[in-house]
């Protein structure tokens, strides 16, 4: 029997129509009918534990749980009859039996819902005389406490450690009235310590180490923006006191993230009150860098800019940007280095090709104008319906897809399939994967078309490609998802595989996993040697003229050094002057060495702390971290969101007002023209009007909203100049480490699975 295409049924004598499969409490809530629960959380499977969202159903011969009732045609619900309300306000005096009514220092007081519930229902006294049972609090790891008589058991954290995290850190230890939650190791937890337990608690038996005891919820402001470290872009609350960051989570469950944030998106935002952290302007003298005012810093910068010009040429100076400040910020330093100095000597740590992706999107939608959207999103991966990860391990460097993906597995059954260098946890969730020899994995890629597959020798990988290409053939629509290795040619190998499969009328969409919060935003705003904003070639007399009227300049033509050859060109001589912003070249593992910098006339520094790159500044620079400016940043799928700020650190500026008065200060030495956009918003107007691909909604942007630019950007796509050896890499972070920030990120520092001492 077909089964029927929509159900009907009557709810609180409304007459609703829904899907099949629709849960009664589901359909409520849609409708703003209240049906409380604290085991049902929307995404994880039914529990039916609380008993809190008894319903009446006509002709049922008692309540039923509305969280695993589905809604059948001819059904008739009532959620608020006095037999109704009398079930739920005992539940709740069952539930408080051994409650203990601690409200007024329970963390969780004001955001309890069992708290809320009790006001609700009426439950302001009980039956019972007997003592209530008491155990102490117990210390799960530095950021979990467990506090087991507050409990209600509703499972919410078992279940989302195991079906959404994939961990299985938690489960239930004895039975009946003596059951309790118990972690995954002798009294403590070993986990990926994401929090996501201590935030679906209903209740305050599981409390933060970094929150509890500090303040309460109505005494804080809630801020919503993005998150600091990774490129996935997970919007989070930060919650405020006094300029002071006290807790962060997704309070408003909006963004493409919903519920979910990884440890560092959770915890690690200590380091914005780190005791090393930079409020004043540092001028080297006499061998030492020494306290200055920012009106003599600046002022030296451009004097000592403006000197090494005139003697050496704007070819002697070099810009290296980075990818955590925000799409404004970009703009900025990409227009004083091309058009205030005249050289196209910028860069920054590219972690993913995207310039390379635009040209093969580019590419591909020439080829098959009618294959659809080129470009997944953050919330089509959670969908997607099979997905190729090559060369990435999404769980430690990328966790919001990796969540997707589990997502994407556990609701839609989807088919994910792995070629990489090394194992990763999500190969227990693969249809099918291949490891290749490490190194080789862009090789491999061109073997997966069938052009690339012809007169292979015989051997075990390829007799192993064999299959893994069969099933990838097989998927009508294919979701690609590529690290850092997949570069250059080896995305060209890409395209061709997409091209095949737009012959036989399948589809392909791409997504590049860079490593930072503004990775993606780095390279679109053109923070790239070869390549204007908007990835705009510099090789186009069109585009050199467009963005030179408007910045009031005329453009360099010739292509300009990338990271490597500008601190390659720093230590043998050829480039004088380094101005680097947020970003610690020194340190990264290609570029080891102090020496790199050793022939340099002039090294100027904007960052958060005294890094390796900036106490061999000449000047350095104190800027404000991510959680405490405003702006835009596009995540690593290349949607734009809007950034708030958290709250104010004394001493320090913004990269933007910095950036803003130094163009000022160039003017005066004769050296462009200055920069008369005031505020972050004035600049992302400009950069909505220009830059293709960001003309997006302000008002969905207000409203929290992703906004998608890549398929307009991929228009103005072209093959750039293949990368060099070595330009773009991945930092191959952990869940613990962040590039620069984690070393100031002492809650996740002190965690046993990020390194720390027991």
């Amino acid at each position: 029997m077909a089964e029927t295409a929509e159900i009907k049924f009557k709810l609180d004598d409304r007459e609703l129509t829904v899907p099949p499969g629709t849960l009664v409490i589901e359909a409520a809530r849609q409708q703003g009918i209240e049906v409380p629960s604290f085991c049902y959380y929307a995404g994880l499977a039914l529990q039916a534990a609380c008993r809190m969202c008894l319903v009446e159903v006509e002709k049922a011969p008692k309540l039923q749980t509305a969280c695993t009732l589905a809604a059948v045609n001819g059904m008739v619900v009532r959620t608020d009859t006095p037999q109704v309300h009398e079930a739920r306000k005992s539940m709740l005096e069952f539930l408080l039996a051994n409650h203990p009514l601690d409200c007024p220092v329970c963390d969780k007081g004001g955001e309890c819902e069992l708290q809320d519930m009790t006001f609700r229902y009426g439950a302001d006294r009980s039956r019972f005389v007997e003592e209530k049972l008491h155990v102490p609090e117990v210390k799960w790891s530095n950021i979990v406490y467990y506090d087991a008589p507050r409990c209600i058991l509703c499972f919410r954290c078992v279940r989302v450690c195991d079906e959404g995290m994939d961990v299985k850190a938690l489960g239930v230890g004895q039975r009946g009235a003596n059951s309790v939650i118990i972690p995954n190791r002798d009294g403590h937890l070993e986990c990926v310590e994401c929090g996501m337990c201590i935030d679906i608690c209903p209740v305050g038996a599981l409390t933060s180490g970094t929150y509890r005891y500090h303040t309460r919820p109505w005494e804080m402001q809630y801020v919503s923006t993005v998150c600091a470290h990774c490129s996935n872009g997970c919007k989070t609350t930060l919650s405020v006191r006094n300029h002071e960051i006290l807790r962060v989570n997704n309070r408003d469950l909006s963004g493409n993230n919903g519920d979910f944030l990884c440890a560092k998106g959770r915890f690690a935002f200590d380091f914005t009150r780190h005791p090393e952290r930079l409020n004043q302007p540092l001028i080297r003298l006499g061998g030492r860098l020494e306290p200055a005012s920012w009106q003599e810093a600046l002022e030296q910068t451009a004097m000592r800019l403006a000197a090494i010009h005139k003697q050496n040429g704007p070819g002697a100076i070099g810009f290296y940007g980075s990818n955590r400040t925000t799409n404004e910020e970009n703009y900025l330093l990409g227009r004083i280095a091309r058009a205030s100095i005249g050289t196209n000597n910028v860069d920054h740590h590219r972690t993913a090709d995207y310039a390379g992706l635009m040209a093969l999107a580019a590419e591909h939608t020439n080829v098959s104008p009618g294959a659809g959207a080129v470009f997944a999103t953050m919330t089509d991966l959670a969908a997607a319906p099979a997905i190729l990860l090559i060369s990435n391990d999404a769980t430690e460097q990328n966790p919001l897809v990796a969540w997707q993906i589990r997502a994407a597995i556990r609701h839609h059954r989807s088919r994910l399939y792995i070629l990489d260098s090394r194992e990763q946890k999500l190969h227990s969730k693969a249809r099918d994967s291949v490891l290749v020899p490490e190194g080789e994995e862009a090789a491999v890629l061109g073997r997966l078309s069938a052009s690339g597959a012809a007169n292979v020798p015989e051997s075990d990988l390829a007799r192993r490609l064999q299959g893994f290409r069969d099933a990838l053939a097989a998927e009508n629509d294919l979701t690609v998802l590529f690290g850092a290795a997949i570069q250059g040619a080896a995305l060209a190998r890409l395209g061709e595989l997409a091209r095949e499969r737009a012959a036989q009328g399948k589809r392909t969409r791409f997504m590049a996993l860079g490593d930072y919060a503004n990775s993606r935003g780095a390279a679109d705003m053109g923070l790239l040697p070869d390549c204007l904003p908007g990835y705009a070639p510099l090789a186009n007399p069109a585009a050199r003229q467009f963005f030179g009227e408007l910045w009031g300049a005329t453009l360099p033509e010739k292509s300009g050094l990338d990271s490597r050859a500008m601190l390659d060109a720093a230590a043998d001589g050829r480039l004088k002057a380094l101005y680097v912003v947020g970003a610690n070249p020194v340190k990264k593992t290609n570029f080891v060495g102090s020496k790199r910098m050793g022939k340099l006339d002039f090294l100027i520094v904007q960052d958060l702390y005294l890094s390796e790159t900036a106490s061999l500044a000449d000047i350095v620079l104190p800027a404000l971290s991510g959680f405490e400016k405003s702006g835009t940043m596009t995540n690593t799928a290349g949607e734009v969101q809007l950034m708030r700020k958290g709250g104010d650190f004394m001493g320090a500026r913004s990269d933007f007002d910095i950036l803003r008065i130094l163009s000022y200060q160039l003017a005066q030495q004769r050296l462009g023209q200055p920069i008369r956009l005031r505020t972050p918003d004035a600049a992302f107007e400009e950069i909505t009007q220009h830059v293709p691909g960001y003309a997006v909604s302000w008002t969905n942007l207000l409203a929290g909203a992703a906004e998608p630019t890549q398929e307009k950007l991929a228009t103005n796509g072209h093959r750039p100049t293949e990368p060099a050896d070595g330009v773009i890499f991945s930092n191959n972070d952990s869940l613990f480490t962040s590039g620069s920030l984690t070393p100031y990120c002492r809650v996740i520092r002190s965690l046993r699975e990020a390194g720390a001492t027991p």
